[in-house]
């Protein structure tokens, strides 16, 4: 088959892999009909994430159809289209019994953090991706969710990763109605939090980045204010200002490692790798929200450690919660706003490429040119 591979840092190559196969009897392979590139794929290009293998496939966001199962399948058959959420869980463990998929013991037993996930480094288990013609999908009971035969497949592509993690990203903030609600990164993952927080209720929402095509897009996609921190003279000041000098009640930080920031934070977390990612937009959230508010983090950090904050969050008596989104738990009602016209998931997509044309997709959106907020591979044939 054709797949996209990992030659080292800053560099992808679409070559020839041998076609994955059926490796446990839970297993199915699946034709990929759409692939998105993610911006946590990013973080592996830029050689970011530790264990990342010369030769590996990348792509956790995408649908397929099944055309082989394990002989323990039973709620899949060959022809069946189906999206797949991007962590792999066994369905049975102690975590995913608690409905914490993307803490899943048994995927990725070598480590106690993440639960295994689809192209995405041997630390999160070393399984192939979904950039290529075929992939191989474990535990097809429990993940895969079967696409309706009345929606495309780009409508539910985003319920794999990015619809799920932005509502799990407004839903750990604790909005109940009427809250005020910033947001950092106007990316996918941050717009569909801004989407999100509306369905939940907010009273206001405002999306901070410093692209101004993203936060045009933002503006008109999730009808938010937009703040651009390279126009102002202190962001956090400004947003302060902004909810009556306290701050909002509630900050989502979308971005992540990589977040633009000090050249100390730069140096540190992205030259010598003694931080992971340097938390900048992190320490945004923590100084900006209002005293007892609530802090989500969905954005991306990895290992060892940060300079985080932590005591000023402790004196604001703040409540910060995080972790790798759950996806399988919010499929079906995510599934629903879509099919009403509550939120139009493919509305983010701005350029779809064949799989041969992967790399220049990866070099437009690591760049941000073009208007680029989504891209999307079609793996069979021109997108």
């Amino acid at each position: 088959m054709r797949a996209l591979t990992y030659q080292g840092p800053y560099r992808v190559e679409v070559e020839n892999k041998p076609d994955p196969r059926i490796e446990h009897p839970q297993d199915v392979i699946l034709k990929v009909t759409r692939a998105a590139i993610c911006g946590s794929d990013l973080h592996l290009l830029h050689g970011l994430v530790p264990d990342t293998r010369v030769g590996c496939t990348f792509g956790h966001e995408f649908t397929g159809e099944v055309v082989e199962t394990g002989r323990e399948v039973s709620q899949l058959k060959k022809g069946d289209r189906v999206v797949v959420p991007f962590n792999i869980s066994c369905g049975t463990c102690f975590y995913c019994q608690r409905g914490l998929t993307g803490n899943c013991e048994n995927s990725n037993p070598a480590s106690d953090v993440a639960s295994g996930v689809f192209g995405y480094s041997h630390t999160t288990g070393g399984f192939d991706g979904g950039q290529a013609e075929y992939v191989r999908v474990p535990f097809a009971d429990v993940g895969p969710m079967k696409i309706p035969d009345d929606m495309d497949d780009e409508s539910v592509l985003f319920l794999s990763d990015i619809f799920p993690t932005g509502y799990q990203g407004a839903e750990m903030g604790e909005i109940k109605g009427g809250e005020t609600v910033v947001v950092f990164g106007a990316g996918p993952v941050g717009l569909f939090t801004m989407k999100s927080a509306w369905l939940m209720g907010a009273g206001r929402v405002v999306a901070v980045d410093h692209v101004p095509e993203r936060l045009a897009f933002a503006a008109h996609y999730a009808k938010v204010e937009t703040v651009n921190f390279k126009e102002v003279d202190d962001v956090v000041l400004h947003l302060k200002d902004m909810f009556d000098g306290r701050g909002p009640d509630v900050c989502v930080d979308a971005v992540g490692m990589e977040a633009e920031g000090s050249r100390a934070h730069r140096v540190l977390g992205l030259g010598l790798k003694m931080e992971a990612g340097a938390p900048t937009v992190l320490t945004w959230c923590i100084n900006t929200v209002r005293k007892g508010g609530n802090v989500s983090i969905v954005g991306v950090y990895g290992p060892p450690w940060n300079f985080i904050p932590i005591g000023t969050a402790m004196n604001k008596g703040l409540t910060l919660r995080m972790n790798q989104c759950n996806v399988r738990r919010y499929m079906p009602r995510l599934l629903e706003h879509i099919r009403s016209g509550r939120v139009d998931a493919k509305a983010i997509i701005t350029h779809r490429f064949s799989l041969e044309q992967a790399p220049e997709a990866y070099h437009l959106f690591a760049q941000k040119r073009d208007g680029c907020i989504k891209c999307v591979l079609a793996p069979h044939g021109h997108a």
